[in-house]
């Protein structure tokens, strides 16, 4: 079995619900030594969040995978001397509390690089570390909205709308990746670690791309305009026999390829409809066209004799067409089966990184509250079994 790209990195990890264990959970497929540090008696707050797999959290056991768990008092003082003793041997901390919090219990970025020189320190918060926002909570859901994602989701004339997922913690969870992972190439050519701070809030707003250039380059506040694209047409959801689809035609050649399959190529020459900034301008003319030649045909139908043109369209799968799959779900193997010690085999999701000569793993289900403790103790700090027996006795694991 090939080693991960990550081998041989040790993460600490206390992170909690979605953003930070999002990072984390990359780290860990890729081979990182990852090691969840959990309340005692308590851990992760997902652990008990629903849908529930034969009495686990199917929600913690997707997200934790190719991790281990030591439960830790951070309040004691013998918990700050283990957290700090298990960073002077690890290269990464990630942590997702409050801004301040870390510094309260005496284990802020100032005080562990005094510890390892070598740490990179990453932390999700909602607003960042700083700013006149920063010790404000932070959510998925006020991420996208002060993000200026929900003021752009939705259909005309509608209210705002959230994103079907908490996309403002996973692009803060794959922002923080990105940046721990530079930070750590930096600190082995120099020796010297830093503190990788992302917010929600900053993520949302990289994301909207095109849509804040409209703004900064025009003036134009963009709306909400439900499926279509502020860049080109046809681009959009459209109405078959038997439901929607999408179709993106998004440049002439496409455009084109599109009209001659619907049997329509005098379309092509039509001045409405004769380069993108036209179609973007007339879509609500060209919609109707293309949704009365789809009236005949179902969306797999129509699906398919798009795409023999070369012209790109897809069906809108719900979830039970992407898990049968034959290429998201078998080829790519977006879905993958673990044994879990309790829950028994359990699906979760794939890695959507394909690396050719360390491909992502998965070695080990999400781990049992503190499953490892003693395991962890003695390979990183030399303890015997006594001590940490003595160690939970006095309430510190």
């Amino acid at each position: 079995m090939n080693k991960g790209t990550l081998e041989g990195i040790t993460v600490i990890d206390l992170t909690r619900v979605l953003a930070g264990p999002y990072c984390t959970m990359f780290l860990a497929d890729m081979g990182a030594n990852v090691i969840k540090v959990e309340v005692p008696g308590k851990g992760d707050d997902t652990r008990t969040y629903a849908p529930s797999f034969h009495g686990e959290s199917a929600y913690f056991i997707n997200l934790n995978r190719n991790k281990r768990s030591l439960t830790l008092n951070l309040k004691s003082a013998k918990g700050k001397q283990i957290l700090k003793d298990l960073v002077k041997k690890a290269d990464i901390l990630i942590e997702n509390f409050r801004p301040g919090t870390m510094e309260k219990l005496g284990l802020g970025y100032d005080v562990l690089k005094e510890v390892n020189p070598k740490l990179v320190y990453g932390c999700i918060s909602g607003f960042g570390q700083y700013g006149p926002y920063h010790d404000r909570p932070g959510y998925d859901i006020v991420a996208q909205a002060m993000g200026g994602l929900m003021s752009i989701t939705g259909w005309p004339g509608g209210s705002p709308t959230r994103s079907g997922t908490a996309i403002g913690d996973v692009l803060a969870g794959l922002s923080l990746t990105i940046g721990v992972e530079a930070a750590y190439i930096n600190a082995q050519k120099t020796g010297v670690g830093q503190m990788v701070d992302v917010a929600l809030v900053d993520s949302v707003v990289s994301s909207l791309e095109v849509i804040n250039q409209i703004y900064l380059a025009s003036g134009r506040i963009p709306e909400r305009i439900g499926n279509r694209y502020e860049a080109t047409a046809p681009y959009d959801s459209f109405h078959a026999k038997d439901g929607d689809m999408v179709i993106a035609a998004g440049n002439n050649k496409l455009f084109a390829l599109l009209c001659g399959v619907m049997g329509k190529p005098e379309l092509v020459d039509d001045p409405r409809f004769l380069n993108v900034p036209d179609r973007v301008e007339n879509q609500a003319i060209l919609k109707p066209i293309i949704e009365d030649w789809l009236k005949d045909y179902t969306i797999d139908e129509a699906v398919e004799i798009i795409l023999a043109s070369g012209c790109p369209a897809a069906p809108i799968n719900t979830i039970d067409r992407i898990v049968a799959d034959p290429h998201i779900a078998g080829a790519r193997e977006m879905f993958v089966t673990l044994p879990h010690p309790t829950a028994g085999d359990m699906k979760i999701c794939g890695n959507q990184i394909k690396l050719s000569e360390t491909p992502v793993q998965f070695q080990r289900p999400a781990p049992l509250l503190g499953q490892h403790e003693e395991e962890i103790l003695h390979e990183m700090l030399g303890l015997n079994a006594d001590e940490v027996k003595a160690l939970k006795e006095e309430g510190v694991l």
